[in-house]
């Protein structure tokens, strides 16, 4: 048993670096030695599977609404829609209306010279525009009218004006040379009126006022409008 251990020892001694500084090696382990000094940081790993989605979150507060944008450009008018049901019938538009007409009542009296000469009987007055009390036409609606008169003429020469608003438009003359029996006279004239004129008859001064009316014989004044200057009517705007 010895000889094995002291051959062990002689090929260990053998074997061995030669002694440092006549240090004599130990057989025995010695203390722990002091830690090292901190290597330097590896390179980076790579990057790892990505991981499983989490659950869904909650959701979250409604947010404050935003400002109005500016408005879009104007779309393409749509089809046509169907006609509607008839609207029930207007009332008819009428043209305005003047016209009227007046004879003189039965008298013997000749008439005043140069005044309006009245013609008391109406036939036709429906507007009111002739006052038989005066004689006088006054116009409502302008425009153009006509007028005429018819004077039975007897026992005295006639002359008599068709006069607006004081002036005489037209001139009518029958001598009377004493005939049994009356003659006539007749005239007319078409004339432009405004709201507020007037027209009438007159007849003239000295003996010209041979104008006359009986039971079988009449004088009359008539007049009409021939159409409208009145741009409010529904027909004549």
């Amino acid at each position: 048993m010895r000889l094995l251990l002291a051959l062990l020892l002689l090929r260990l001694a053998a074997g061995a670096a030669p002694p440092d500084d006549n240090k004599i090696p130990s057989l025995c382990p010695g203390l722990p030695g002091a830690p090292g000094h901190h290597g330097a940081q590896g390179l980076p790993g790579r990057d790892g599977r990505d991981g499983r989605d989490g659950a869904r979150g909650a959701p979250g507060e409604k947010g404050e609404g935003g400002r109005p944008g500016p408005p879009g450009p104007r779309g393409e008018p749509g089809p046509r829609g169907e006609a509607g049901a008839a609207g029930p019938a207007g009332a008819c538009a009428l043209p305005p209306r003047s016209a009227f007409s007046a004879r003189r009542a039965e008298g013997r009296a000749p008439p005043p010279p140069d005044a309006p000469l009245p013609f008391e009987r109406v036939l036709l007055n429906e507007q009111g525009h002739y006052d038989a009390a005066s004689g006088k036409f006054t116009c409502r609606v302008p425009g153009v009218y006509y007028f005429a008169v018819h004077a039975t003429v007897y026992r005295a020469s006639l002359h008599f004006d068709l006069v607006k608003n004081g002036e005489a438009v037209a001139s009518f003359f029958q001598f009377f040379g004493g005939w049994p029996k009356p003659a006539s006279l007749s005239g007319g004239a078409m004339l432009r009126l405004e709201p507020e004129d007037q027209v009438w008859v007159q007849v003239g001064v000295g003996d010209y006022v041979g104008i006359y009316a009986s039971v079988k014989t009449d004088s009359t004044f008539s007049g009409f409008l021939v159409y409208s200057d009145w741009h409010g009517s529904p027909v004549f705007a």
